[in-house]
C-alpha cells in the first residue's frame, strides 16, 4: 500500500459521529460541540484530513499530547508514581485523522492476513471474550486427555511507551507499506511532544523519542504489528499462546511423566526474553505468573520455570484478562466472585428504597441491576451444574461464564421481576 485513500463527506460525517467526545485542553472548542455542529464542519474537516493523507504528514499542532496519570488500580498507593498509567489526551482533530488511517490500515492487514491468528486485541470480531474462551477451551481439552499444562502469564512493563520507532517503521515497510502511506505513519511517530497535567498544574512540553501515545486511536494497531513476530517465536518451541495486545498467555501441555517439559518452556521463555530485549520491550519476572492446570496438585512438584534467572513459583489460581482460573478449571472462584459482586450491588440498590418512591425505584432498580442480574444468573447456572462435571467443562458453559464475567450480555427478563425487598 503506497498511498492512503481520500475520504468523502459521508465518511467524515460517520467518523465525527462515532468518535468519542473526549475534549483535550488543546482543543479550541469542546469536542461535543464539534460533533453536534458537524453538518457545517464536514467539508472543512475533509479538506484537512485529505491534505494530511495526500502530503503524507500529520500537522505539528496535532502531535501534542497532554498526559493525565491514571491509577492502575484503586487499591494501589497513589504516592508511588510507578502505580500510575500515563494516558495521552490528544486533540480531537488528531483522533479524527487517526480514525481514517486506522480504518484503512486495518483493512490492509485483513486483506493481507498479516496479524497473528492468536491475537485478539483491537481486531474486528475479537476481544477478551474470544481470547478467554479459546484459552480455557484449549486447556480443558488437554486436561480431559490426561495432560498437565503450565500456563504462563507474562507481564510487560510500559509496552506502549517503549516501542522503538526505527524497528516499528521497519515492520511497516516489511508488510508492504511505502510511499505517502509510510511517510504519514513516520510523521505520526516523529516529533511528538507531551506534557503532564495534574490538577491545574502543567509541566513543560517534552519531546517523545520512543513509544506510541497510550490513548490514541492508532497506537493499539501499531503495537499489534510490532509484536507480530512474538507468536511465531513461541510456537516454534511447540508452546501455544493467546495474546490480547501486550497481554501474553503462553502454555505448554505435556504428559505427567514428561522429564523435558520445564526445559522446553524455559528455552521458550529465554527466546521470548531475548526478543523483548532486542526490540526494546521489558519483561517483568516479578509480576509474571505461572499456573498449573492439573487435577492433582502433586503433579506440579518440581515444575518451576525460570525467567531471566528468576524462579517462577506455581500459583493455585491466577486472573487472566479479568477471569479467575483455578487448577481444575472449574471456574468456581470466578463464579463466587461474580455472585459476591452481584449481591453487593443488589444490596446497595435495596438501600435506596427508603429514600425513593415506587416510580423512581421502578426506574433506578432495573437500570442499576442490569449487570448484577446477569452475573447472578451466571453464578446460579454454575450451582445448577455443580454435580455435573461434564456440563461444567463443556465449551457452552465455559463460554457463558466468561461472557457474563468479561462482557455482560443479555439476561433472563423473568429475574428482573424479583422484588427488591429481598435485598
Amino acid at each position: 500500500m503506497d498511498s492512503l485513500q481520500s475520504v468523502q463527506p459521508e465518511d467524515v460525517d460517520k467518523v465525527l459521529g462515532e468518535a468519542r467526545a473526549t475534549t483535550c485542553i488543546l482543543d479550541p472548542c469542546p469536542s461535543w460541540l464539534v460533533k453536534e455542529a458537524r453538518g457545517g464542519l464536514v467539508e472543512w474537516v475533509r479538506v484537512v484530513v485529505n491534505t494530511s493523507l495526500r502530503e503524507g504528514r500529520l500537522p505539528a499542532s496535532l502531535k501534542q499530547a497532554v498526559i493525565k496519570p491514571l491509577l492502575k488500580k484503586p487499591s494501589l498507593d497513589p504516592t508511588n508514581g510507578n502505580n500510575f498509567r500515563p494516558v495521552s489526551n490528544l486533540p480531537f482533530l488528531c483522533k479524527v485523522v487517526e480514525h481514517v488511517v486506522a480504518s484503512q490500515l486495518q483493512g490492509f492487514l485483513v486483506e493481507t492476513d498479516y496479524l497473528d491468528p492468536a491475537q485478539s486485541g483491537f481486531r474486528p470480531g475479537h476481544g477478551t471474550e474470544t481470547a478467554l474462551v479459546s484459552l480455557v477451551d484449549d486447556l480443558c481439552r488437554e486436561l480431559d486427555s490426561g495432560s498437565v499444562s503450565l500456563l504462563v502469564l507474562l507481564d510487560l512493563s510500559e509496552a506502549f511507551n517503549t516501542v522503538d520507532h526505527g524497528i516499528l517503521l521497519g515492520c511497516l515497510t516489511g508488510i508492504g507499506l511505502g510511499g505517502t502511506a509510510l511517510q504519514w505513519l513516520q510523521s505520526f511517530l516523529e516529533d511528538h511532544t507531551q506534557k503532564v497535567l495534574i490538577g491545574n498544574n502543567c509541566s513543560t512540553p517534552q519531546p517523545l523519542s520512543c513509544g506510541v501515545p497510550q490513548g490514541s486511536v492508532l497506537s493499539p494497531l501499531l503495537l499489534n504489528i510490532y509484536m507480530k513476530p512474538l507468536g511465531e517465536i513461541i510456537r516454534s518451541f511447540g508452546v501455544l499462546c493467546h495474546l490480547y495486545a501486550y497481554d501474553i498467555q503462553l502454555y505448554h501441555s505435556f504428559s505427567p511423566a514428561s522429564k523435558e517439559a520445564v526445559q522446553i518452556l524455559n528455552r521458550c521463555l529465554a527466546a521470548v526474553s531475548e526478543w523483548m530485549r532486542v526490540n526494546k520491550l521489558k519483561l517483568n519476572p516479578d509480576k509474571t505468573e505461572v499456573h498449573l492446570v492439573s487435577r492433582k496438585a502433586e503433579q506440579g512438584i518440581g515444575l518451576q520455570p525460570v525467567l531471566d534467572g528468576v524462579a517462577l513459583p506455581l500459583k493455585a489460581q491466577v486472573r487472566s484478562l479479568g477471569v479467575l482460573l483455578d487448577s481444575s478449571l472449574s471456574l468456581e472462584p470466578q463464579l463466587l466472585a461474580v455472585a459476591r459482586g452481584a449481591f453487593s450491588k443488589l444490596k446497595l440498590v435495596g438501600q435506596l428504597h427508603p429514600y425513593l418512591g415506587n416510580p423512581d425505584m421502578a426506574t433506578v432498580g432495573p437500570c442499576s441491576c442490569y449487570i448484577s442480574f446477569g452475573l447472578l444468573q451466571c453464578a446460579l447456572c454454575g450451582v445448577a451444574f455443580k454435580d455435573c462435571s461434564e456440563a461444567r467443562t463443556s465449551p457452552t458453559f465455559r463460554s457463558q461464564v466468561i461472557n457474563w464475567s468479561a462482557i455482560p450480555g443479555a439476561y433472563n427478563s423473568s429475574v428482573e421481576a424479583a422484588p427488591l425487598a429481598a435485598c
